[in-house]
């Protein structure tokens, strides 16, 4: 369990486990849920592991793993519907390295990370529900991918916990977004700190404290505006457009005692 990302050997996973593998320069990691017998499910922008669909994709693609013209004959073509695909455990690491995703992380752990998109504070459910989510949204999709509101990692914790961001005009519950985010935000703020002081350390201690705010404040643990859905129920909102039309009821997360909102 390292400060960056929590290295695992592929022996050790087991089905319902959230992985992700590193890019080239850690520009981003691409998330996914482990079904076993080798095969990770994973959300994709239309076969492409992350895609804007601006010219910032020319930065983020060229930091992708390079495709094979051969095509691996135990993984489904990419669906252009959703973006939900099934591959093999070693075309979904594209040679990267193995890491697994961490639930129920302490706060201290948490603000300890260097960076987000590697754990949460909040509590995964078990196994077996995870991998139905996984294998029923392969099947019926996960609505349009967006980087900043419902990418790669956003499929992966919803899977792990059935939480979503209610108000789809904000950013998502993906703890590698807030980071991308977070930082120029971080700057920002610490920037009126050159009127009263150049000590050049103050800066940099106020930037990283409210980077690490930032991203406490975003975790999915910790928002108060997400909701608990079932998987059947989101698949028929998402294709009618009613996913905002939820009325929530406040309930406690058991684990850290963090409001969260829940469907009935």
């Amino acid at each position: 369990m390292g400060l960056l990302s929590n290295r695992v050997t592929k022996e050790s996973l087991k089905p319902g486990d959230h992985i992700y593998s590193w890019r080239n320069a850690y520009i981003y990691a691409h998330h996914g849920i482990y079904i076993g017998d080798g095969k990770v499910i994973h959300f994709t922008r239309r076969g492409q592991e992350v895609g804007t669909g601006t010219v910032l994709d020319l930065l983020l693609l060229s930091s992708g793993p390079s495709r094979s013209r051969e095509t691996c004959p135990t993984c489904t073509a990419p669906q252009e519907a959703h973006g939900v695909i099934s591959s093999c455990l070693d075309c979904f690491l594209a040679g990267g390295v193995l890491y697994r995703f961490e639930y129920a992380v302490s706060p201290a752990l948490f603000l300890a990370k260097v960076r987000g998109g590697t754990c949460t504070l909040a509590v995964a459910d078990h196994d077996e529900i995870v991998v139905h989510r996984a294998k029923y949204l392969l099947e019926n999709g996960f609505g349009c991918y967006n980087v900043f509101k419902n990418n790669c990692e956003d499929f992966t914790i919803y899977c792990k916990t059935g939480l979503l961001v209610l108000d789809q005009g904000t950013i998502g519950q993906s703890g590698q977004a807030v980071s991308i985010i977070g930082g120029p935000l971080a700057a920002v703020l610490s920037t009126p700190l050159r009127l009263v002081t150049t000590n050049v350390y103050g800066m940099a201690a106020t930037a990283a404290g409210v980077y690490c705010a930032s991203r406490y404040a975003a975790d999915i643990g910790m928002r108060r505006d997400v909701v608990k859905i079932q998987v059947e129920d989101l698949t028929r909102r998402l294709a009618t457009g009613l996913l905002q039309v939820i009325e929530p009821q406040i309930s406690m997360n058991p684990a850290h005692q963090s409001p969260l909102l829940v469907t009935q």
